[in-house]
């Protein structure tokens, strides 16, 4: 259980570092977010408690994010217990199979306009977090996707969602948002290459 906090911890906290620059890059969507935010959430209601399945847009940006960015860029490695053929390539036995979820994520393909930020693309969209679909696997799937999906989307949602609605935000030293750094720095996790850096100011 230890394990899984702490992996989580920093998974959730790399995931709201690239949202939160994704807003700032494009103000227009963050309007949408804080907008639907203010409409569904009272201001004296606990953030804690709140069913986030309702803020279709919101939920679409998050999983923009991890399209984009996904926390683990690379699937845990399978091995094959015996050769096998899958569509026209063969499989020696014990070959390590590894999954580039980023690359999957970017694949022109499956995605239109794979490299711009665009959460429309999630409204209505058959595609979750149980990756059965192989388009959209930011957990990966089957028997051995993240154990830690739902405590990490829920971590996720409510630091999010309090960010967003409880402060304003803008770069330091008056930088444009527009020519923010989106650099990343490849490891067992995607992290930004140069950390975000943020001043928030509290809503009137």
């Amino acid at each position: 259980m230890q394990e899984l906090f702490i992996a989580g911890t920093d998974t959730v906290v790399s995931t709201i570092e690239w949202t939160m620059a994704e807003l700032l890059k494009n103000k227009e969507i963050m309007k949408k977010v804080q907008e639907e935010l203010k409409s569904e959430i009272n201001t004296n209601a606990s953030i804690m408690k709140f069913d986030f399945s309702k803020m279709t847009y919101f939920n679409a940006c998050i999983k923009e994010t991890l399209r984009l960015h996904p926390v683990v860029p690379l699937l845990i490695p399978r091995r094959a217990v015996e050769t096998c053929e899958v569509m026209g390539y063969t499989i020696p036995q014990n070959s390590q199979i590894w999954v580039n979820i980023w690359a999957l994520s970017r694949d022109p393909k499956v995605w239109d306009e794979p490299n711009i930020f665009k959460p429309e693309r999630f409204i209505g969209s058959h595609l979750n977090y149980t990756g059965h679909d192989f388009e959209f696997t930011p957990f990966g799937g089957g028997r051995r996707m993240c154990p830690g999906l739902l405590s990490g989307i829920k971590g996720l949602e409510t630091i999010l969602a309090s960010l967003i609605l409880g402060f304003d935000w803008v770069l330091p030293h008056g930088e444009d948002p527009a020519n923010l750094d989106m650099n990343e720095h490849f490891g067992v996790t995607l992290q930004k290459e140069k950390p975000l850096e943020l001043i928030f100011k509290r809503k009137e």
